[in-house]
């Protein structure tokens, strides 16, 4: 008997997780609260699509090297429709320097580094369309799900049969199988197993930043500049965080990242003046936005209450819930700086997938999804979670008038900027490696616990600064209080503000 899947949400996360269980044969519906996307092309879609369930819609996106090597694997026929819409592939050699560009041999292990990248709206579009395509799987528009159906067994744990939706034509209710919720962030699924019982459990952190993108497009006959050029596009200020995300037909975007403390500009960035002068400020970005290369075609969309979380649906080596899966960001939630929420939802419906096919027993198929996100996701996962402790620490710090750094901060600081930062600069191979890891394609620390990468790296480092000097980046931009006197703003209000949070944390701590 064919086994019966309801997705809740038909987002990126939904439509993966039918790009992963369609091939499979089960009969999925996908019950999306949103309408349908506008007929047309990537531009309609970008201007026309309403999609009040996902707010990050209009942000930069990016597909990792491992979801986009899922996709030329196992739907050739969905990349060409990518490709034909305009969906661009950025190659490794564009992340080359000059000085690697002019010895640089390709092997073929280059080809998988490759990133697809668009507008998010271009790539759901596309995608969408492909798996209405699918025999086996009905997306079912606007549906929205105010509940799951659960039944509970004498001993106490709970399944999940069935949810409870408010359709065009009223209330309606749908029993399957399986149930799998993609429905996002603000997803309700998950809170209502909890207030039901189900011991499910939840860590939970900020990820420190604000994040805030602007869309341009370019003005006929300009071309893009050159990704890894000097000055670059992407960077690291300490305050701000910035990158160029190129898209589809001859349109790009911006990305701003502040840490949560930077008061002042968080405040500000929003306002298209000063937002223009920032860019302004930086020489990788102006670039790109110079008045007779490009237009801005969008307002400043931001996006705030960043958390990372992981909820694991096993609690004592017991599955909390039956016949229950999540996928995306409902069960794991990731800081976007990273880029890699659309590539773990993917990753996640492929290892559903694989659990699924290898036991009919509901709880063994719990208990091995949990492990098997634990194995593979969940180095990604933390090492996200250390070096977003790392940039906030930086930023209190660098709003602490007296910090001076510590022994152990130096050596560190120093290793990351004269050791591992000239060493990909200059050594293709160490890059190469090093990109395995951001791709999601290997253990993202692997390519530097190998001894030979670690001795080429230490070589790089005992070298000095002086010997190295080709290899380190242009200067990204101004320093923190230039910036802000650029802009009009204080840059003592900050500092007066911090002062006053860590006495009322100090305050809450002492009552506590």
């Amino acid at each position: 008997m064919t086994e019966t899947v309801l997705v809740i949400g038909a987002g990126i996360g939904g439509l993966c997780t039918a790009l992963a269980l369609g091939p499979t044969g089960r009969s999925i519906t996908l019950l999306e609260r949103d309408g349908t996307p506008p007929l047309g092309d990537a531009d309609s879609a970008f201007r026309d699509w309403s999609r009040k369930g996902v707010g990050q819609l209009r942000q930069s996106h990016a597909f990792l090297a491992r979801l986009g090597k899922i996709i030329k694997t196992d739907h050739p026929k969905l990349r060409q429709d990518l490709l034909d819409i305009g969906v661009r592939e950025l190659a490794f050699d564009g992340l080359l320097t000059p000085m690697q560009k002019a010895s640089y041999v390709p092997t073929k292990e280059d080809a998988e580094l490759t990133i697809l990248t668009s507008r998010r709206t271009t790539m759901e579009l596309v995608i969408r369309r492909y798996v209405e395509r699918m025999a086996n799987v009905t997306i079912r528009s606007n549906i929205f799900v105010k509940s799951l159906l659960t039944d509970r067994a004498p001993d106490g744990t709970l399944t999940v049969r069935g949810v409870a939706a408010e359709g065009e034509t009223g209330p309606v209710e749908l029993s399957a199988d399986l149930i799998i919720d993609t429905g996002g962030k603000n997803g309700s699924a998950i809170e209502q197993l909890v207030a039901e019982g189900a011991p499910i459990s939840e860590e939970s952190e900020t990820a420190g930043i604000l994040y805030f993108t602007r869309h341009y497009k370019l003005r006929p006959g300009r071309s893009e500049p050159p990704r890894e050029g000097n000055p670059p596009a992407t960077g690291d200020l300490g305050y701000l965080k910035f990158g160029v995300f190129p898209a589809d037909n001859g349109c790009f975007s911006i990305t701003l990242c502040t840490p949560e403390i930077e008061y002042e500009m968080r405040k500000a960035i929003v306002q298209p003046d000063i937002w223009d002068a920032m860019v302004a400020n930086i020489p990788g970005l102006k670039v790109w936005t110079m008045p007779d290369q490009a237009q801005a075609v969008s307002k400043v969309f931001g996006m705030g209450n960043l958390h990372s979380r992981w909820r694991r649906l096993v609690r004592d080596h017991k599955p909390a819930v039956l016949g229950f899966f999540a996928v995306g960001d409902s069960l794991i939630r990731t800081n976007p700086l990273y880029g890699r929420g659309c590539s773990f939802a993917a990753v996640e419906a492929y290892l559903l997938r694989d659990v699924l096919s290898q036991s009919d027993d509901p709880a063994t198929r719990v208990q091995a999804y949990d492990q098997r996100l634990t194995d593979d996701v969940g180095p990604y996962y933390q090492s996200m979670l250390q070096q977003d402790r790392s940039a906030m620490r930086r930023a209190e710090q660098a709003l602490t008038p007296d910090y001076k750094p510590g022994f152990k901060s130096r050596m560190l600081k120093s290793f990351l900027e004269d050791a591992v930062t000239p060493a990909i600069r200059f050594d293709t191979n160490l890059l190469r490696e090093a990109m395995r890891g951001f791709h999601m394609l290997e253990h993202p620390d692997a390519w530097l616990k190998r001894p030979r990468n670690l001795m080429r790296v230490l070589g790089y480092w005992a070298r000095g600064k002086k010997r190295n000097a080709a290899g380190y980046p242009p200067k990204l931009g101004p320093e923190r209080e230039a910036m802000l006197r650029a802009l009009g703003l204080s840059w003592q209000a900050d500092i007066a503000l911090l002062a006053q949070k860590r006495r009322d944390d100090a305050t809450a701590k002492a009552k506590a």
